[in-house]
């Protein structure tokens, strides 16, 4: 037996176990051999992907297989290189460790690349893995340097790091929830280098965001728009919401996930409240399905005929994994172990028949643009292995 399949059927065993213990339907959620050999072999499919520095696999419509192919600029670059290193940690075999190796280094770039918010995205969730794995100097000097240019975008007056740059007709000054995930960039950056300017800017941003970002019930807003000259709050609204006052799914893993790693570097209490209270809001709504996988907003009026989100799922299975570990509050290492336990079956795991390098199908990326609707996207399985990384 090799590797991957050894660690496949001690996974099994340990997700049938979890699936007992918390209730969960073992009718509706596979995690039989079967199930096992399907991820085993969409891993796989990850190796037979041609290396392309303009060809970084994004997304894919199902029904003409074809592959959305990115260069580094996309937001998304990072993830399939992160991903073949998560097989790497996760499996032992060396083939996915050479793949990886291949396909980093066509983030370099991007840590220079001043025009963008989501340098963390981009060099973090590729060379902060392979920085787990081998402890470099290139690897660390490329984290350094993107943590520079990120700081660029940051505004003292504001409090924050500037989100995107375009649309200046509609926004002064936008900053979105999803931004909370590039200040692990400036967090590691500190470390690294021993230079404390990244982590007071990562601060900053979390403070700001904390004070502005979320309503009353502890969701949270897509974007809030500052005034560049008073830092005031402009407006509240949303791009990727069903409307201003809704409740896109993936932004709220994002808080919980960005606001639970800034507790991580800061011991900051305020944080790991924010963090509960938005995971709470999650796993309690009336809206979540009882299979763990929401729908891409809680409050799409045509629930339950609304489009599912597995990279929201995934990015709040992971970080509730992480929460659970400085809380030890139960309910969110049940939901975490009952969204792996679900995408352990046919329904979600990608047909093996489709060559692609995806492993999930059913997330949406962008339902206001109709772009990514129930499709495989990378960033799901990211955050999916990352889960199984954590909870191991």
């Amino acid at each position: 037996m090799n590797k991957v399949s050894f660690f496949a059927l001690i996974l099994g065993f340990a997700l049938l176990a979890t699936a007992c213990k918390s209730g969960i339907n073992s009718t509706t959620k596979n995690t039989s051999a079967t199930a096992q050999d399907l991820l085993e072999a969409r891993y796989k499919m990850l190796l037979d992907y041609p290396v392309d520095s303009m060809s970084m696999p994004r997304s894919m419509t199902i029904k003409t297989n074809d592959i959305k192919k990115v260069p580094s600029r996309d937001w998304t670059s990072g993830f399939f290189a992160g991903n073949l290193w998560q097989l790497y940690r996760l499996t032992g075999n060396a083939e996915y460790k050479k793949q990886a190796e291949k396909w980093t280094p066509f983030s370099k770039k991007e840590s220079a690349n001043k025009n963008s918010h989501d340098v963390g995205f981009k060099v973090y969730c590729s060379y902060g893995e392979a920085l787990k794995v081998e402890n470099k100097q290139e690897y660390k000097d490329v984290i350094t340097k993107g943590a520079e240019t990120l700081c660029t975008r940051f505004d003292a007056k504001v409090g924050a790091i500037r989100s995107w740059d375009f649309n200046k007709d509609i926004w002064d000054y936008p900053v979105i929830i999803d931004n909370m995930m590039n200040l692990e960039l400036l967090f590691e950056a500190t470390k690294l280098s021993g230079n404390k300017k990244y982590q007071d800017i990562a601060i900053q941003h979390a403070n700001t965001t904390l004070k502005n970002q979320f309503r009353e019930d502890n969701s949270c807003y897509h974007v809030i728009d500052y005034d560049p000259k008073t830092g005031a709050v402009r407006k509240k609204t949303t791009l990727q919401g069903y409307n201003d006052d809704s409740v896109w799914a993936r932004g709220q893993g994002w808080a919980v996930y960005g606001f639970t790693m800034s507790y991580r570097y800061t011991k900051d209490p305020a944080y790991l409240k924010q963090a509960e209270a938005t995971a709470q809001f999650f796993i309690t709504d009336k809206n979540l399905p009882e299979d763990g996988i929401p729908y891409w907003d809680f409050r799409d009026p045509a629930i339950p005929n609304s489009a599912r989100d597995v990279s929201a799922a995934t990015v709040m299975a992971s970080a509730l994994y992480e929460l659970y570990g400085y809380t030890k509050n139960k309910t969110y290492l049940a939901y975490a172990d009952k969204v792996i336990a679900t995408l352990e079956s046919d329904k979600y795991i990608l047909d093996p028949k489709i060559n692609a390098p995806f492993i999930f199908d059913h997330s949406t990326g962008n339902w206001p643009k109709h772009d990514e609707i129930d499709e495989p996207i990378i960033y799901a399985d990211y955050y999916f292995l990352e889960a199984l990384l954590r909870r191991k």
